[in-house]
């Protein structure tokens, strides 16, 4: 996974304080629960216990106390008796007295009654009348406006009419034909409101004193509804309001006088009679104190006797009361018993396991949290492993989860916006459980969200800062002192030495409680105090001094959490209710669950805390049986829920496929940053963008599908989102690696489906892992090759192509007319085959047979597994880029080497019209704070504000950073915008990146683009400004003609330049410029001067490597000479499709330049045809070569066990083919150091250099191999050249001891093989051989100079002024068999191949190569020292390196590491033209 882990004596040290605090932990809570059961299941045995000795009691005193009850009941009839002979008497007294008091009451009450109903009446009356004066006609006459009058209003003109004894209309009923309905509106209308005065005066002037019983019993309805109350009605109309209350005033006034009357007679006669009383009750009053004396007596006796029969009821009560708790008990309990009973055996049992346990969950916690779930479960699994060798016990299901976990816990965190998946789950284990304060890996921010959700709703309160901000420190100190959770935000590589006291938790206790030093103060450390730290670094390098300090946390998003969240976003969108209601179970499962966990708990703690008698405890019977009755509510709320849960989750799965492929996209896009670093994306961004495909699709007539037809909308919205994907991240990727972003995209989406053979696609990435044509069938026809041939043995192993090979060599001719296609990618394959093959398969084909073609194969793959618009990627649209913006999301270019984007943005500020609000500032030295400045006005003003080439301002990028991060888009304008440029950087801020739009605007790619390109910055005023206009229209054109070449050549790698130059317009500008004035100025043309300045400066000033330089020169020549302008249309290319036309204005110039190929020819750069085949092939190299970044690195094997197997027996095979050693003490004595043969020092340094390689291989095996069975360490360098290995690559490690080579392992091995054979041969023949093989020596500039050496000591001469003649030995065709004598001066040499032409053996000349032969293979060469030798400039200086790439780095000796020599080869052709067409020689190729 390429991520930097350090394992150091501090992380061992951390494992065993960790083991020791969970255990005790484990054994503290395992043992309190084991009490909390104990106690709990000894108190239900005691209930049981104390039932039967209840029930036993009740049986022995029941007959007791019945009798006693007996015995009670005969006293209590007799003092009955007594009681009720006294009881008579009182109440004969009692009469008495109550008829002479009820008589006094009566006179009174009859008297208060009269005066109290009457004033009863008056408020009412007189708020009536209040508000019947106050009432203004005007709102009567709006009720009368009424055409559909409110209920309320119908009511009251209802009551009046009736109170007025008026009669309603009669209208027929619309529901019964044949009825008729009262309509009192229509009366109202006509009688009562026409004239609202008199109504009022009316109303006013009611008899009230003689209402008829008719109209109050007509009124009575109206008066018990509801709806006929003052405040209601006023809701419809204030004069209904009034008159409302008038109607109930009368109805209640009506009531009141008809019921005083009766009551003003009575009392005349209460009156009367009440003297009468009043004697009476003087004789009642002495006969009831006689009375009374005697029932204290009696009552006392009474009292005495009860309280008797009160004890034994109680005794009997409390002897029921027992036993029934003791039943409620046992009942509620009795379901938990056998729960409980299993738990305390399986705590006992955990108890005993918990050593083992521990000791896997501390190794989890303190090593394993940088890892991802993959590596993580390969730990567990491995310390289980060990766990068992040792006879540790553990448990059966022994994880960190099922540990440390806790499931109530974890439902709370999931709630709290944790990813519910493996890997989250266990980072959240590890945060709760480690002592160190955890630096979480972020890239997506899920952790920052999880800590931030967890802290809001904490008690204590939560603070989250970042390094950049101010007064951070202080920040701190208060979060420590008020104990509050801290969050540091964007942690970079390195953290602040400020903050180690609060990483290495360094407090003290004194006699306040804790403290900790920060800085030169003492802060009282809060116990709650929390810290946590976050970096949105994708795999950040930590040193091995930060790592030991804090619990480094991988919390990059997984597959699974990433589809549970996707699928979540789906879901809201297209069914928010199944989303809502989702949401809402979750949190009320999260809430039940811990309720219920709370409730056992409480139960169990009630058990263990009560002393004595349980059933004498009230309060415990009854809060057990409360919260078993809340714990039975909430289980039955469970259950229901779950099942509503489990629907739902139904109903959402039909999203999981859309949720699923968008996972795979997301991972894809992660990819790749390892293509360039620049390609960043968020998850945010990613979330949005999906949310907007769900938009679209809804919106879009095109996209609309019926909402019952799911799948079919759920594929539509699959597409649309891929598609949008595709074009939003095309317009930020450079154009070689949008093909290569198709291709992963369209991989990755059959890879989901389960539609990509994994040994096929490694195939098509890799090709053969190993060489199987040595030792394999032989090789069936010359125009197939070695390489080929291999490819396709190789290719026959797969279970596809089994017998493919054979019928390839059976069908050799239909294959071979495939290979000579131009188009041999669209070629149909011979037999069968063509309809056996997948699409993938057929890609592999193409790799095997013609590699130059896969390009244009993996783009028609593409287009018929996905679609053609997934090959057609988006032209640059600023104005799209910039509508997807907003002031908060900066607009960033990706530069390309001769592209400055500003003159777009201008351009775009113009046709918005804020030419005048763009401030751009280039950045570089100093601009830091002006940069800032800007910044900070533009966001207020709403300017736009563009910083220009942020690759050479790496020191300010943190500042740019911080000041992205503190964008509010409420506190800045809605206009501002940030445009930024930038060169491909690692230093760039990767959050800048992810939350911006990215572009792209590159060079144009082709000839006649370029062509087309800078013609576009003239005009034929131009020409108007020359002297000689002709002369200068043709050199013009040479010029921008030698600017597109110098541009294009460089697409065909190595033989097009050995170093790639960003050449720019501002080169081609200055040409112009130059050629203007000498044009103008002198009468002949300076051709030499503008060569020169051209080729020397202009452009060759930014070349560094001297055969560039020369081809440089030569390419200028063919377009900047007299030829140009004499001749009437000089040709550029041997074909005369290039020339320089004759055009009398730009208008001329750019239609002959339109009606250029698209694709140029090699011609037109002076190259062989050929080249394009190179071409091809390195894109298709390169496309490859970014398959295997996106798919293969930084995942972990697929294979696992069957990879391992392999890669031994790869190791083994490579171990037990190692030459021995050379036996340096031999070679020494018969090769000594010798002043006449400088040959044997070559052989004795050649010897120690392979003796060093073989060691290096030999010793790296041994270990590799060990570390496979777990012998030892499996180390970063060990591991990566396993990697090496199985992808048939040569290690790192070997390469740095090995020759230059740019091989695949197989070939690679099999030439240090031939190498190694070559010098044993050598040593062997004890003398200096006769010819040598070039190609096999380390050194070969040394082996040169030592025959130069030998030449100068032999003869005496001076070595400076030596130097080699060549000459071709064209009729020896096997020199190591032929040359079997060694040549008087000089030395034969063999081992050449040649690249860009060929060598005519007949004429022993240099001549072009034939179709499709990229290197031919020189014949033997004698190098023949000459003294003062005179270079025939006639011949072609062929530059010899080491490998095909030519690229090299100078040496201190002087030497480059990868060009040899010059040589020198006759030609009867223009030397310009192999310069031009890169000829070069090579000591060896690519396979």
């Amino acid at each position: 996974h390429r991520r930097h882990v350090y394992v150091t004596p501090t992380s061992f040290l951390e494992l065993l304080s960790c083991f020791t605090t969970t255990l005790a932990q484990k054994r503290e809570q395992v043992g309190t629960q084991q009490h909390r059961y104990n106690v709990g299941l000894a108190r239900l045995a005691e209930a049981g216990e104390q039932v039967s000795a209840l029930q036993e009691m009740l049986i022995e005193k029941k007959p007791f106390l019945e009798q006693t009850e007996k015995e009670v009941s005969e006293m209590m009839e007799s003092l009955e008796v007594d009681k009720l002979a006294a009881a008579e008497v009182s109440l004969q007294v009692q009469k008495e007295e109550r008829q002479a008091t009820e008589k006094v009451s009566a006179t009174k009450e009859i008297r208060d009654h009269c005066e109290q109903e009457l004033d009863k009446a008056r408020p009412a009356l007189e708020a009536a009348v209040e508000c019947l004066q106050k009432l203004k006609p005007d709102y009567v006459r709006e009720v009368k406006a009424m055409t559909h009058p409110p209920q309320g209003v119908k009511l009251v003109c209802e009551a009046v009419c009736i109170m007025f004894q008026l009669k309603p209309a009669k209208k027929t009923d619309a529901n019964h034909p044949g009825r008729k309905l009262d309509d009192y509106w229509e009366t109202s209308q006509k009688e009562v409101l026409v004239d609202a005065k008199k109504l009022i005066d009316r109303l006013i002037d009611f008899d009230k004193d003689n209402i008829p019983d008719k109209v109050i019993q007509a009124i009575t309805p109206y008066i018990e509804r509801e709806d006929f109350d003052p405040p209601i009605v006023k809701k419809a109309s204030v004069a209904c309001e009034a008159i409302c209350m008038w109607v109930r005033a009368m109805y209640k006034y009506h009531y009141i006088v008809k019921e005083v009357e009766p009551k003003r007679i009575e009392l005349r006669q209460a009156e009367a009679e009440l003297e009468q009383c009043n004697s009476n009750l003087n004789k009642a009053q002495e006969k009831l104190a006689e009375v009374n004396e005697k029932m204290v007596k009696l009552e006392y006796e009474y009292n005495c006797e009860l309280h008797k029969q009160t004890q034994l009821q109680d005794e009997m009560k409390l002897c029921e009361v027992k036993l029934e708790r003791a039943h409620r008990l046992i009942s509620d309990l009795g379901g938990e018993k056998a729960r409980w009973s299993e738990n305390l055996e399986s705590l006992t049992l955990q108890l005993g396991l918990l050593p083992g346990d521990c000791a896997l969950a501390s190794g989890i916690v303190s090593y394993a949290g940088p890892f991802t779930s993959e590596i993580r479960a390969q730990c567990e699994a491995a310390w289980v492993k060990k766990l068992d060798e040792a006879s540790i016990t553990r448990s059966p299901d022994c994880s960190l989860r099922n540990i440390l976990g806790e499931p109530v816990k974890i439902q709370q965190w999931i709630v709290h916006s944790l990813p519910n998946d493996a890997l989250s789950i266990e980072n959240a284990i590890i945060i709760d459980h480690s002592r160190r304060w955890p630096l979480m890996i972020d890239p997506q921010r899920q952790a920052n969200k999880y800590i931030k959700r967890m802290g809001r709703d904490g008690q204590v309160g939560l603070d989250v800062c970042k390094m950049s901000d101010t007064g951070i420190l202080k920040r701190l100190e208060m979060g420590i002192q008020q104990g509050k959770w801290m969050l540091l935000e964007n942690v970079g590589i390195s953290l602040d030495p400020a903050l180690e006291p609060v990483l290495l938790q360094q407090k003290v206790q004194d006699v306040g409680g804790w403290t900790i030093k920060l800085g030169d103060r003492s802060v009282v450390y809060g116990n709650s105090f929390r810290f946590f730290m976050t970096t949105t670094l994708a795999n950040p390098h930590f040193s091995p001094e930060t790592s030991v300090k804090v619990a480094l946390l991988n919390f990059a998003i997984t597959q699974e959490g990433l589809e549970d969240q996707m699928l979540g976003i789906v879901v809201a969108k297209e069914r928010p209710d199944l989303e809502e209601q989702k949401t809402e179970l979750v949190v009320e499962n999260a809430q039940m669950n811990k309720q219920l966990e709370e409730i056992e708990d409480e139960i169990l703690q009630v058990l263990s805390n009560s002393e004595g008698d349980v059933l004498s405890d009230t309060i415990l019977v009854d809060t057990i049986t409360a919260s078993k009755q809340v714990a039975a509510d909430l289980a039955t709320k469970q259950e229901i829920s779950g099942r509503t849960e489990r629907d739902i989750d139904a109903a959402r799965e039909i999203y999981r496929s859309v949720a699923g492929r968008t996972a795979v996209l997301f991972f894809c896009i992660m990819e790749l940053t390892n293509i360039d670093p620049m390609y960043q994306y968020s998850l945010q961004w990613f979330q949005q963008l999906f949310g907007k495909a769900v938009e679209h699709m809804s919106k879009s007539n095109e996209h609309r599908v019926a909402s019952d037809v799911v799948d079919q909308r759920l594929s539509t919205l699959q597409a649309v989102f891929t598609e949008l994907l595709y074009q939003n991240i095309c317009r930020g990727l450079f154009e070689k690696d949008k093909t290569l972003f198709s291709m992963s995209l369209c991989i990755s989406i059959l890879k989901a489906k389960g539609e990509i053979d994994e040994a096929e696609l490694r195939f098509l990435l890799f090709g053969p892992t190993k060489n199987l044509v040595e030792g394999g069938p032989s090789i069936p026809a010359e125009w197939v090759g070695e390489q080929r041939w291999n490819e396709l043995l190789a290719l026959s192993e797969l279970k596809a192509f089994k017998s493919f090979s054979d019928f390839f060599v059976a069908h050799l001719t239909a294959f071979r007319k495939i290979n000579s296609a131009a188009d041999a990618d669209q070629r149909p394959l011979p037999g069968e085959w063509e309809q056996r093959l997948t699409r993938l398969q057929r890609l592999c084909f193409i790799r095997a047979m013609r590699i130059d073609r896969l390009k244009n194969a993996v783009v028609a793959f593409v287009s018929k597994e996905l679609d053609p618009r997934f090959v057609e990627p988006p032209v640059f649209d600023i104005e799209r880029s910039f509508a997807d913006s907003s002031n908060v999301t900066p607009l960033i270019f990706i530069l390309s080497p001769g592209i400055d984007p500003a003159a777009d943005v201008i351009r775009l500020a113009d046709s918005l019209g804020l030419t005048r609000r763009i401030e751009s500032i280039s950045l570089g030295q100093g601009q830091g704070p002006r940069a800032a400045k800007v910044l900070e006005t533009a966001q207020l003003l709403g300017s736009w504000v563009l910083l220009s080439n942020c690759h050479l301002m790496e020191s300010w990028m943190p500042q740019l950073e911080a000041a992205v991060e503190k964008f509010n888009p409420a506190a800045m304008s809605s206009n501002f915008r940030l445009w930024l440029t930038s060169m491909p950087t690692k230093s760039f801020p990767v959050q800048v990146l992810q939350v911006g739009v990215k572009m792209t605007n590159e060079p144009p790619a082709g000839l006649r683009a370029n062509l087309l390109r800078s013609y576009s910055m003239f005009n034929d005023k131009l020409f108007e400004e020359s002297t000689k206009p002709e002369i200068f229209r043709k050199l013009l054109f040479g010029f921008c003609f030698f600017h597109a070449v110098v541009q294009d050549r460089r697409k065909f790698g190595p033989i097009g330049w050995n170093v790639l130059y960003g050449f720019t317009p501002e080169d081609l500008a200055v040409c112009c410029k130059q050629l203007m004035v000498f044009v103008n100025q002198y009468e002949e043309i300076p051709y030499k001067v503008l060569n020169f300045l051209g080729a020397c400066i202009n452009y060759g000033g930014r070349v560094t490597d001297d055969k560039d330089k020369r081809l440089i020169q030569a390419l200028l020549e063919t377009y900047i000479c007299p030829e140009a302008v004499e001749k009437h249309e000089h040709k550029y290319s041997q074909s005369g499709l290039y020339y320089a036309p004759r055009a009398a204005n730009i208008h001329q110039v750019l239609m002959y330049v339109r009606d250029l190929p698209s694709e140029p020819l090699p011609e037109a750069f002076g190259l062989h045809d050929n080249c394009n085949i190179s071409c091809a092939q390195n894109e298709a190299l390169r496309l490859l070569s970014g398959m295997v970044s996106m798919l293969f690195a930084g995942k972990g094997s697929d294979g696992g066990l069957e990879e391992d197997k392999s890669t031994d027996r790869t190791a083994a095979s490579i171990k037990a083919r190692l030459p021995e050693l050379f036996k340096m003490e031999i070679i020494e004595d018969t090769f000594p150091t010798m002043y006449e043969e400088s040959m044997n020092t070559v052989l004795k340094q050649e010897c120690l250099r392979y003796n060093k390689l073989l060691t290096e291989m030999s010793t790296t095996l041994e270990a590799f191999r060990k570390a496979i069975k777990g012998a030892i360490v499996m180390t970063a360098e060990l591991e990566q050249l396993g990697k090496s290995m199985l992808v048939n690559e040569v290690p790192d490690l070997w390469t740095k001891r090995g020759p230059l080579s740019l091989k695949p392992l197989s070939s690679w091995f099999l030439d240090i093989l031939a190498r190694c054979a070559f010098f044993q041969a050598w040593i062997d023949l004890g003398c200096t051989p006769p010819c040598f093989w070039v190609s096999g020596i380390f050194f070969p500039q040394a082996f040169f100079t030592g025959a130069l050496q030998n030449y100068a000591r032999m003869h005496e001469e001076e070595i400076d002024r030596l130097s080699f003649q060549q000459r071709t030995l064209d009729d020896v065709s096997n020199p190591r068999r032929e040359l079997q004598t060694a040549p008087e001066a000089g030395v034969f040499v063999y081992g050449f191949f040649l690249e860009g032409a060929r060598w005519d053996c007949d004429d022993e000349l240099l001549q072009d190569s034939r179709p499709k032969e990229l290197f031919t293979e020189l014949p033997a060469l004698w190098f023949q020292p000459v003294k003062d030798r005179q270079v025939n400039i006639k011949d072609y200086r062929c530059p010899c390196y080491k490998v095909v790439s030519r690229k090299g780095v100078l040496l201190t000796t002087g030497h480059s590491t990868n060009f040899v020599r010059y040589i020198e080869l006759p030609t009867r052709e223009s030397v310009s033209k192999w310069t031009k067409a890169g000829v070069a020689a090579f000591l060896a190729l690519k396979h």
